[in-house]
């Protein structure tokens, strides 16, 4: 498929995580199956005002795309000139606007989610970023604010028609935030009332989860977020999924661990290896999710603080574990 003239060589991609989806991650994943990466969220005021910590978060790889950065804010004006920095300092093939984060300090700030109270505000920020780059824009967003207020067709309609060139749609409202199932129905309907792309978001834990989404809302493309934690495999399965061929099985353990300390001397090379550090404790106890007996070495994962740490503790579980 196409996103505008980007294209895409596969069905699956990985969502956009604050925290999670930095330039380690994305590359692990892309490199086991994922079609499409997005940087995590980036303050369009904090790029207009140069903060440094704002731009390194769009740092990409060389030869890692196709891959999107995502932006977010309410200010039409700030927006546009946000979007142009971050394709310039990305280059980044396509520009993404988080229309969609629940979170409350954004929402307050009038981003995210809350555009979605406000879709003729919306347009204007879309139209204003299509404006301000060359590479396609697509934007992000929920089902609707509340189950009073579901409002994803008509706001679908106001993307496209402001010249975004695919949407990605998250089955959940944002008072559920990521509670209760993801409402695949609403992503369907959307699909049958534009013509762009729609990428599918909502409870893919695996590549049946995938093939079942895309079956049941013809969406074009399926996007993976919390199932993706500690497991970049689930690309691969659920590309075989789609392809129609059987699942493979989860990699061995020890290839699981070298995994883990791939994305973490990775995030090192690429970011201040300290920050690196403190955010592998949390995802290094990912890689070992269902593991029996680990843990005693998940106690010592959430207290690395420099890299020998975390391949003394990746040793000590390929010794201890199985």
């Amino acid at each position: 498929m196409r996103i505008g003239r980007v294209e895409i060589p596969g069905r699956a991609a990985l969502a956009p995580m604050a925290g999670v989806t930095d330039a380690a991650f994305r590359h692990v994943c892309r490199a086991r199956g994922a079609a499409l990466t997005c940087t995590e969220m980036v303050s369009s005021r904090g790029l207009v005002y140069n903060d440094p910590k704002t731009k390194e978060l769009l740092f990409c790889p060389p030869g890692d795309g196709p891959v999107a950065a995502q932006i977010f804010g309410s200010d039409p004006a700030v927006m546009a000139q946000a979007a142009a920095m971050a394709v310039e300092l990305s280059g980044a093939d396509i520009l993404d606007i988080n229309m969609g984060c629940p979170v409350g300090k954004i929402v307050k700030s009038g981003d995210g989610s809350a555009l979605m109270r406000d879709p003729e505000k919306a347009g204007r920020i879309i139209e204003a970023c299509v404006s301000a780059v060359s590479v396609p824009v697509t934007v992000k967003f929920r089902k609707g604010w509340d189950g009073g207020s579901v409002n994803a067709v008509v706001f679908a309609k106001v993307c496209q028609q402001a010249g975004a060139a695919a949407v990605a749609v998250h089955g959940r409202t944002r008072v559920q935030m990521y509670s209760g199932p993801a409402d695949w129905d609403i992503i369907r309907d959307v699909k049958a009332a534009v013509t762009i792309p729609v990428i599918a978001n909502g409870d893919v834990f695996s590549g049946e989860d995938a093939a079942r989404l895309l079956r049941r809302t013809g969406a074009d493309m399926c996007m993976v977020g919390r199932g993706a934690f500690g497991d970049p495999w689930i690309f691969r399965r659920i590309n075989a999924a789609l392809e129609g061929r059987p699942e493979p099985a989860d990699p061995p353990l020890g290839e699981r661990l070298d995994t883990a300390l791939e994305q973490v001397e990775l995030a090192c090379r690429w970011k201040d290896p300290h920050i690196a550090c403190l955010e592998a404790r949390r995802q290094l106890c990912w890689y070992l999710r269902g593991v029996p007996w680990s843990g005693p070495i998940k106690q010592q994962m959430v207290k690395v603080s420099d890299i020998e740490d975390v391949r003394a503790v990746v040793a000590r579980a390929k010794r201890e574990l199985r």
